[in-house]
């Protein structure tokens, strides 16, 4: 069953009612993996905070800038990522200050392989998304609206000593849209770049050229989700649209931040062999053999409980058709023990990583080099 979400719907117009959210999950439950920040101290009231990237359109609308939808915002209406909401012809960030998850990962659970291998990272998200995937694992949070949950109020600053004094090297925005909260992003990196520490960034790479101009330099790393190299798939199943993604990726490796691509394969969606051969080679060309690509299982949930969980042959076969088509470092997730999880020298093919799951079993990098020959194994290592 696939999900039809036009893209000409308005703005305030989602599948997902705050009805049909509050009546499928419970926010204040810890169900979910995630660290939940605690409400009880929240005040009633949320301190404003201006959006940035958005113009005046006239008649105190505006026109937001900040993601390819470019929605136009009627005076007293939000965006559609329901996180932005104009005020009398002015933008308005809704989550500024506002995290509703807070926990302490490995950064292999980004994925990040290629990054710092064994780090451990401070994780952070806000509610909201400018997606609404039928597949997303967090679904609890991210289609939530700024009014379903109370969350405290943590300054950029709180958030980065709360980072170091938890022994992180770095800070990741992640487990819903990073793009949504960007005013609050940037300026945590900006006071975790105060305090010496690094930020990345998990992302749908569904955001505007001059956001991401401004962001890049304040980032140590990207993983973005490239969801389907299928156009129909990304308006369909997750409400967005596959170029500004490509954009995105391309933007980003042209920079020269180091970026890695997860891409879940979900059976009967975007798991057929002509689609991984033509993701695989299109970033083998156009971003480089070097740039990290992740297969990850699928495991049926929210929207698509009705479909199976991915077959190991089938992440298997993808793996083997996309080093084919020329990708240097292709990994397998969601499939601790399948193989795949191991980074190999691309010169001599002595493993240099070995991982199961996210746990780093061994690192026999020197210094970013290959013990074995002396290659140099892309990433950032030190």
């Amino acid at each position: 069953m696939r999900y039809s979400i036009p893209m000409t719907q308005a703005f305030h117009e989602r599948p997902l009612t705050r009805r049909h959210f509050l009546t499928g999950c419970a926010l204040a439950a810890a169900g979910c993996t995630l660290g939940r920040a605690d409400p009880a101290a929240a005040p009633a009231a949320t301190p404003l905070h201006e959006a940035l990237f958005y113009e005046k359109t006239g008649g105190l609308g505006v026109r937001c800038g900040l993601c390819p939808r470019g929605c136009v915002i009627p005076p007293g209406r939000h965006g559609f990522c329901r996180a932005r909401e104009n005020r009398g012809g002015t933008l308005y960030t809704l989550v500024y200050g506002r995290p509703i998850a807070l926990n302490v990962d490995p950064i292999e659970k980004k994925p990040f392989f290629h990054v710092h291998p064994g780090a451990r990272a401070f994780s952070l998200a806000t509610v909201g998304c400018n997606f609404i995937c039928a597949f997303c694992q967090n679904y609890d949070i991210s289609q939530a609206a700024p009014g379903d949950v109370a969350a405290p109020l943590r300054t950029p600053a709180e958030i980065a000593q709360s980072a170091r004094e938890s022994g992180c090297g770095l800070l990741a925005f992640t487990y819903t849209e990073p793009t949504v909260y960007y005013e609050y992003m940037a300026d945590c990196a900006r006071a975790a770049r105060d305090l010496g520490l690094g930020s990345v960034m998990v992302s749908n790479g569904f955001i505007s050229a001059p956001a991401l101009a401004a962001l890049a330099p304040l980032l140590t790393a990207v993983k973005i989700d490239l969801k389907s190299f299928s156009d129909s798939f990304y308006r369909e199943t997750c409400g967005g649209r596959l170029q500004p993604v490509l954009d995105t990726l391309k933007r980003l490796t042209a920079g020269g931040t180091w970026t890695e691509v997860v891409t879940l394969l979900i059976p009967t969606l975007n798991d057929n062999d002509d689609e991984i051969k033509r993701l695989a080679a299109w970033m083998a060309r156009e971003l480089g053999p070097q740039v990290p690509l992740h297969f990850s299982r699928f495991s049926p949930l929210y929207r698509l409980r009705n479909l199976p969980p991915t077959p190991y042959a089938t992440l298997q076969k993808a793996r083997a058709l996309a080093m084919k088509e020329g990708c240097q470092f292709v990994y397998i997730g969601n499939a601790p023990g399948l193989g795949g999880e191991a980074t190999a020298c691309p010169a001599c093919g002595k493993v240099v990583i070995e991982r199961l799951g996210n746990r780093v079993e061994a690192n026999r990098l020197k210094e970013g080099h290959c013990p074995d020959c002396g290659k140099k194994v892309p990433g950032l290592w030190s």
